[in-house]
């Protein structure tokens, strides 16, 4: 059997192999703290739409995780307010 590299191996060469799969932010529309679910597997920087499900207003998030696999988000309004 072939094993491919995995590529979250690259991006985080120093971590136990563990990367954060959420984090905590707030709503830039309604102030509320929520939980957002990442996937570490898109890659160690990413950028991506998705709706408050508490005002349902459409965030830019922004993702990036650090070389131990801990991730920092990022939101911001889609409106650009």
């Amino acid at each position: 059997m072939i094993r491919l590299p995995d590529p979250l191996d690259e991006d985080f060469p120093l971590g136990d192999g563990t990367a954060a799969s959420e984090a905590d932010a707030t709503c830039p529309y309604c102030g509320e703290t929520v939980t957002v679910t990442l996937d570490p597997g898109g890659g160690a920087h990413q950028v991506y739409v998705e709706d408050c499900p508490v005002c349902c207003q459409p965030w830019v998030i922004v993702a990036r995780w650090d070389a131990e696999g801990g991730a920092s988000v990022e939101l911001s309004r889609e409106d650009g307010g």
